[in-house]
């Protein structure tokens, strides 16, 4: 991706990034206050944000709490911002007032993968490319003769799921991608460290050396530590094609790089209007708007995910793996863009300057625009700050 200069990030409102029911959903945010030099703990109500901080110091405690959606209806804070207010912050980089952050904090951040049909294909593409765009049309044309609608509708670890597995062994395209697509266990990494997400109105990071990428829309499940699903929120999960196809060994730097992991705007707490069938109902819709005037958009509906968002809660925690501080997990996408959009055949990859949003009608938007992750805001402020940061102002 050719560094450019970025043309000004785009204009936030409530209206923009709320969901459409905000009056009824019970909506967790984080806001950066010059004033303590660190992180607040806040409600959104209506287009005021509350702070509570002073009752409960880090989200990840907030959510170990059984009243947490009282907590964030009805509980007395301290300041109060205008959403408008901390959102012009957020979109015009104005760090010398109060702003809003990626929404959790000492949770873990996990990433299922290769959660859906048309994705896991992709997958299989990158790797035959070799993460070569130029080779992706032919081999993209190859694996869907082969494969067509072997993969509709599978259980991963079922005896169709094996059956496929041997269909596809005997075309010679079996892959580690399919292994993890379609076979009993499911893919789950760790995306980013723990503080280094970015929120809504950010940068987000794309390696500058990287030629095919593409953003990754996500519902991202916000989990406590005893592996209870608490709230659910937006995520982008940056994909290098490029370096990922090259080997799988290379997920953490095609995954893990300087702001390439996006998070909100807002945690919605489940409650009675706001379920875990309705995170297994999510559609969410994804629109790029190049510098250039280059238009993308495309959807993925969680309705597609081949493996439910409890059993990928089951894969990641539990007797073999605790989190005591909780932990989100991405869960997959459906949108994998093969659109070309310069080179023909090469599909499509990031630009500097892009502006991705990220939407679905419960959870609100999150929008960020692409910069290299070299040219982003260095992470600066990890949990040692956060510790010192608290104690400070008394909150420990």
């Amino acid at each position: 991706m050719e560094p450019a200069p970025v043309r000004p990030r785009p204009a936030l409102t409530p209206g923009s990034v709320l969901p459409d029911d905000a009056d009824r959903a019970a909506l967790v945010a984080r806001v950066h206050d010059p004033q303590w030099d660190g992180p607040c703990v806040a409600a959104v109500r209506g287009e005021q944000v509350v702070d509570l901080t002073a009752i409960v110091p880090t989200v990840s405690g907030l959510l170990e709490r059984d009243d947490a959606g009282t907590v964030v209806r009805e509980a007395g804070g301290g300041r109060v911002w205008p959403l408008a207010e901390l959102l012009e912050a957020t979109a015009t980089g104005r760090r010398d007032l109060p702003h809003l952050l990626a929404p959790v904090d000492l949770q873990v951040i996990k990433a299922a993968g290769v959660t859906f049909a048309r994705s896991l294909l992709e997958r299989v593409i990158e790797e035959r490319a070799g993460g070569d765009p130029a080779r992706a049309a032919q081999v993209r044309e190859r694996v869907r003769q082969a494969v067509g609608g072997a993969l509709d509708g599978l259980r991963p670890g079922s005896p169709q799921a094996a059956r496929a597995k041997e269909l596809l062994v005997s075309e010679g395209l079996w892959s580690q991608y399919l292994e993890v697509g379609i076979g009993p266990d499911a893919e789950v990494f760790t995306k980013a460290p723990v503080l280094s997400a970015v929120g809504t109105g950010a940068d987000i990071g794309v390696l500058a050396a990287s030629k095919w990428n593409n953003p990754e829309p996500e519902a991202v499940l916000v989990v406590d530590s005893g592996g209870r699903v608490r709230g659910a929120t937006l995520g982008n999960d940056v994909n290098l094609r490029d370096v990922e196809g090259r080997s799988a060994l290379l997920l953490g730097r095609a995954k893990d790089n300087n702001a390439s992991c996006a998070i909100g705007p807002f945690v919605r707490l489940l409650d009675d209007g706001f379920d875990l069938d309705a995170v297994r109902g999510l559609d969410i819709g994804l629109r790029i708007d190049g510098a250039d005037g280059y238009v993308l958009q495309g959807s993925s509906s969680m309705r597609e995910i081949s493996r439910d968002v409890l059993d990928l809660v089951a894969a990641t925690h539990g007797a073999h793996h605790q989190y005591p501080d909780g932990f989100v997990l991405f869960t997959g996408t459906l949108f994998a863009p093969t659109e070309d959009r310069h080179t023909p055949g090469a599909g499509f990859t990031h630009e500097h300057g892009d502006v991705v949003r990220i939407s679905s009608p419960p959870l609100g938007a999150l929008v960020n625009t692409v910069v290299t992750s070299e040219q982003a805001a260095p992470w600066s402020f990890g949990v040692r700050a956060l510790m010192h940061n608290l104690a400070r102002r008394g909150m420990l």
